[in-house]
């Protein structure tokens, strides 16, 4: 997911979300096996009719469990469910706010499909709305937890399962979804059925569908991987030639992370609240994405590197989101970099800088943020993002290209098709590495804040030498290389200094009364220059 319009999004949340209060699901008593969702949306009113098919396994002896879903309240808006059965046999149930208790028997391994008939509308998660063209559309938007507003589920990263969406809707929509499409039916009517097929396991988050009026171009294939732009027909010429880089993108990550997981890559302009959603197989991007003039490039690489770091490899809870985020963001730097060159990198990197450092004056939190249990969209800030980024560039620094790539792609080969925790990724690199990461792991992902640098000089005539002087006015310092870049009568030098104490002194040798100190020129450490206020 892009950060386009997070910030505006976490006020507004913070009120309609604060119900999606995280329950154990490290605990659950069930792991879902698949979903088959059948959904049938009209033109009539935004009334949805759904009837889940939820194949599980029993992790425990249980005399019933739950699902997540948003019960209708005193505004009209939630899911009623009408039954509940088990292998086609009713049984009983009961909702609450935000869960169906069903009540099934069985022990640890146990498997049983059930099936829940509901009908309601959309508190939120399906947005029904018109587009800028004053088409009526359905788009699904479930980051982070908001599927279960729309559909019974485990809504949360840690269960992943395969999914079907058989949609039914007026004939005029296409609809879009996860996988591969499998079957179109005209119904009597006026109606008709489009069934979409996925078989990799998935979080709730990235499962989507889109129902509207698009035009749809085949860009190519990517390594046998059919690549698809879905637009509204009025942007049909724009948005064909800005989503085409899409199949320019796909490879660099084929190439340098693993195999791509989904057997199709669709991405599609939506009414998606963030600038990009990263659904599997079925990229969501904001209305305006489409422009004709492909500045779109590193938002498609964002939502397109997550199809492998948070759709496939994912976070195992919301406080590793930076394995999603901070990886696309970092994933994005690199395509670039590779594309443009290292002042592009650089570029980027400064600017992330930046963000890190006026986020960090707002609130001291570690990227591994476990304080937050609830609204879950205060982590869509520039420590998950911009942070989380700058930890991957100085660890690709620390170790080399070759060491962090491989890592990378170990990372990846492990934990594809699975979940997976900071410490998760640490053990993988430093197996990969054969370094010790744990200091580096827990200065710059368990704690908050970043080294704070005064640099101070002092000119002895008699020996012709300056004394230069680094102190770290942050309350707990840390250990780090750091790149000076010193310039004199006698040239330029470029120093590397190991820090590691409040106070680091050293002395240069110099035939006037100053130079001018360069920290970090190449931009490769995450830190803030204290600057001396004018008259001290």
């Amino acid at each position: 997911m892009t950060s386009m319009k997070i910030f505006l999004l976490i006020s507004t949340f913070l009120c309609t979300n604060s119900m999606y209060a995280q329950r154990d699901y490290k605990n659950s008593a069930i792991d879902v096996l698949h979903y088959a969702f059948g959904i049938q949306l009209n033109d009539e009113n935004n009334n949805i009719r759904g009837e889940a098919v939820i194949s599980v396994e029993f992790t425990k002896l249980v005399s019933g469990f739950d699902l997540d879903l948003i019960k209708k309240n005193s505004s009209g808006k939630g899911m009623t469910v009408t039954t509940v059965k088990e292998n086609n046999n009713p049984i009983t149930f009961s909702q609450d706010a935000d869960l169906v208790h069903i009540s099934s028997s069985a022990k640890k391994g146990d498997t049983a499909t059930y099936t829940i008939s509901y009908e309601g509308i959309p508190a939120d998660g399906l947005i029904i709305d018109q587009n800028k063209y004053g088409h009526r559309t359905f788009f699904g938007d479930n980051w982070p937890n908001r599927a279960h507003n729309w559909l019974p589920c485990v809504d949360n990263p840690l269960d992943k399962a395969a999914v079907d969406f058989i949609v039914t809707a007026p004939e005029h929509y296409q609809v879009i979804a996860n996988g591969l499409q499998v079957e179109e039916n005209n119904l009597p009517g006026h109606l008709k059925q489009t069934h979409w097929k996925e078989t990799v396991d998935l979080p709730t988050k990235v499962m989507v569908i889109g129902a509207a009026d698009f035009a749809v171009n085949y860009a190519g294939d990517v390594d046998c991987i059919p690549v698809y732009s879905w637009v509204y027909p009025e942007n049909k010429d724009n948005g064909f030639y800005d989503y085409a880089l899409a199949k320019d993108i796909l490879p660099y990550f084929i190439k340098n992370v693993g195999p791509y997981a989904y057997r199709k890559l669709a991405n599609v302009q939506s009414k998606t609240q963030f600038g990009g959603m990263e659904n599997a197989s079925a990229i969501f991007y904001f209305e305006n994405s489409v422009q004709g003039d492909r500045k779109v490039e590193s938002l498609l690489t964002h939502e397109i590197a997550h199809q492998w770091f948070g759709n496939s490899a994912t976070e195992a809870s919301w406080s590793h989101i930076w394995l999603s985020e901070g990886f696309a963001t970092y994933m994005t730097h690199l395509y670039l970099e590779n594309k443009y060159g290292i002042d592009t990198l650089q570029k980027r990197l400064s600017a992330d800088r930046e963000k890190v450092i006026e986020f960090s004056k707002k609130k001291y939190t570690p990227i591994a943020d476990t304080s937050i249990t609830s609204n879950f969209f205060q982590l869509l800030n520039a420590n998950s993002y911009q942070k989380g980024g700058w930890v991957l560039h100085m660890l690709r620094r620390k170790l080399g290209d070759t060491l962090f790539w491989n890592g990378i792609k170990n990372y990846y080969a492990t934990y594809a098709g699975k979940n997976a925790t900071t410490d998760d990724f640490r053990k993988t690199m430093e197996t990969s590495s054969g370094q010790d990461l744990q200091s580096f792991f827990k200065q710059w992902l368990y704690s908050p804040g970043h080294p704070v640098l005064a640099i101070s000089q002092s000119y002895n005539s008699k020996k012709k030498t300056i004394t230069i002087v680094i102190e770290q006015t942050q309350s707990a310092p840390f250990v780090f290389p750091l790149q000076l870049l010193i310039e004199s009568a006698n040239g330029k030098e470029i120093k590397i200094v190991d820090i590691k104490d409040k106070l680091t002194t050293f002395v240069v040798p110099a035939v006037a009364g100053s130079i001018k100190i360069t920290p970090d020129p190449a931009c490769n450490l995450l830190f803030e220059e204290k600057r001396k206020v004018a008259g001290q």
